[in-house]
């Protein structure tokens, strides 16, 4: 009985011991994943950008043509897009972004709080922002594809011009700051109880993992469309065309999300000059007690 019992016991450990193994790579790609939802909303709405501003435009050549009978279901796809999914991804995405430079600035999270371990609004309110950001991402994608919809080839040559490159890296800071945000808030605690029951500790391989994602995303697209949304409120402007509320706020992501790039740098600048100072510190009392010694030699 005593070695059945060993034997069972040993199979138990060697199960749940492989069953951990599996779950930490699928834990970390399934976070690495949803964690890109945010950046690509940033991509989503800035092709959205693009296409209104290609409908407003009375030029005929920039004027999309009207769809054929054929390709009705590309064009009611477009239409979802455009008029539906859009304004819910405006608003999860200015939530975000907000609750990202309150924190930036603060280091609090005010937005979601834990109030009790059997009511979990944290929980809860988090699954809710994931699938409705997953839904409307998944329709902008398909409304995208279905358009052929491009910011780079509308707008490439207009956002050297209009755009620094210190303003553009300085907003890859922001993005990357709000998606780690984003992931911390929402995404890692619903995968954390979803595959292992309960909250986890953040390891260094799965902020490599996202880093590397983002990295991926931003040099394959994000890079040449994202600045869309600022540069079509430019172009607008120039056309003495009228701004819409979905530029405006478009506009104004891109700036918060500079901001909070901003604020990333100040406090990274900030701590490097309290370590150079601490260190400067450190070695003149050192030399100082060095000194005292050197003193107290001489008069013994």
């Amino acid at each position: 009985m005593g070695r059945q019992y060993n034997s069972e016991q040993s199979a138990k450990k060697l199960l749940t011991n492989s069953t951990i193994f599996l779950k930490q790579p699928f834990h970390i790609l399934t976070l690495t994943l949803l964690s890109l939802l945010l950046p690509l909303s940033f991509l989503l709405l800035s092709r959205r950008s693009c296409a209104n501003c290609l409908l407003s435009l009375s030029f005929p050549t920039l004027i999309i043509p009207p769809p054929e009978p054929s390709n009705y279901d590309s064009s009611c796809i477009f239409h979802i897009f455009l008029n539906a999914a859009t304004p819910f991804l405006y608003l999860l995405v200015s939530i975000v972004t907000i609750a990202a430079f309150i924190h930036c600035i603060t280091g609090k999270i005010i937005i979601i709080t834990e109030l009790s371990p059997i009511f979990r609004p944290r929980l809860n309110t988090a699954w809710i922002f994931l699938c409705t950001l997953q839904v409307c991402v998944g329709l902008g994608i398909k409304g995208s594809i279905a358009a052929e919809v491009d910011g780079r080839a509308t707008f490439g040559g207009v956002v050297d011009g209009k755009i620094c490159l210190s303003s553009r890296n300085i907003f890859f800071l922001g993005l990357h700051e709000t998606m780690l945000h984003w992931c911390r808030v929402v995404v890692k605690p619903v995968m954390d109880d979803t595959i292992f029951g309960g909250a986890r500790e953040e390891k260094w391989v799965e902020r490599v993992a996202i880093a590397a994602g983002f990295g991926c995303l931003w040099w394959w697209r994000l890079r040449d469309e994202v600045e869309s949304l600022v540069v079509v409120a430019i172009a607008k402007r120039e056309l003495a065309m009228g701004l819409g509320m979905a530029d405006f706020v478009g506009w104004w992501l891109y700036y918060l999300t500079v901001a909070i790039g901003m604020v990333r740098v100040v406090k990274g600048l900030m701590w490097f000059s309290m370590v150079l100072l601490c260190r400067r510190t450190e070695a003149k009392l050192c030399n100082d007690c060095g000194e005292d010694h050197g003193r107290q030699d001489n008069k013994v």
